[in-house]
């Protein structure tokens, strides 16, 4: 990275599809130089993109792979500043049959591997990237979900616990980082035009106020708004990009 160079910078994990990809795409819009991770390479013609200045690929839910990811990271900005954080990669397991995953089914290793990712991963990042943050007196964003706070007829168990854990955590982490002057909130996406949405989900549009399931650019741009200096005093807040669903 060039000494010289005075856009701000963001972190962004799952960054390969939906809506990670879709807010990378607004940060580069808005001019920001991004890092970012997932477990698979982005598009080809993504790292044409002058602004997606480095991508490393990365399995958060693996303690050595994040470490290495955060170490990578950290030696890209040296002792420049972090404006952003945003905590996005997640996994939701399914069964074969698309039978929902709950408390009494499935293998109680996947609910590790899924609070590793969902959970853990955040709260690492968070406190590897602390300085950072604190020079660019920036925003962390957590990625949780609608599933967080009501049962969800796809979503299953482990991953609706570890979001409403990322909830509370993001809660947790506001206080202690405006000691740093940090702010930390969250954004909970509802029914989102994405790869995870199957055909089942068709059904739950009626149960939407606005009865369309939404796009990835509108989450991502709820993200960006969070990390805006126009939100400076707003921290400890989740804001539901749900098209209403959560009010039920």
């Amino acid at each position: 990275m060039s000494e010289t160079d005075t856009r701000k910078s963001v972190l962004l994990t799952g960054a390969s599809r939906g809506i990670g990809h879709a807010t990378v795409k607004r940060f580069s819009d808005e001019g920001w130089r991004i890092i970012t991770c997932s477990r698979e390479p982005v598009p080809e013609h993504c790292l044409r993109d002058p602004n997606w200045t480095h991508h490393i690929e990365a399995d958060l839910a693996e303690p050595g792979s994040l470490k290495a990811f955060a170490k990578e990271a950290l030696g890209l900005l040296g002792d420049r500043p972090l404006h952003a954080l945003v905590n996005n990669a997640a996994v939701s397991p399914k069964t074969p049959f698309k039978e929902r995953l709950g408390v009494l089914n499935g293998d109680i290793e996947d609910w590790r591997h899924v609070f590793e990712l969902n959970l853990f991963a955040p709260l690492a990042l968070a406190r590897a990237f602390a300085v950072p943050l604190r020079r660019g007196k920036g925003s962390v964003v957590n990625i949780t979900s609608i599933a967080g706070h009501a049962i969800h007829p796809f979503a299953g168990s482990a991953y609706s616990t570890s979001k409403a854990a990322l909830s509370a955590l993001t809660r947790e982490m506001a206080v202690e980082f405006a000691e740093l002057g940090v702010r930390v909130n969250a954004v909970a996406p509802g029914e989102i035009e994405t790869a995870m949405i199957g055909e089942e989900y068709e059904a739950l549009i009626p149960r939407i106020p606005m009865h369309r399931m939404g796009k990835p650019e509108e989450v991502a741009a709820a993200v960006f708004q969070l990390c805006n200096s126009d939100f400076g005093y707003v921290t400890g807040t989740e804001i539901f990009v749900t098209g209403g669903q959560h009010l039920f």
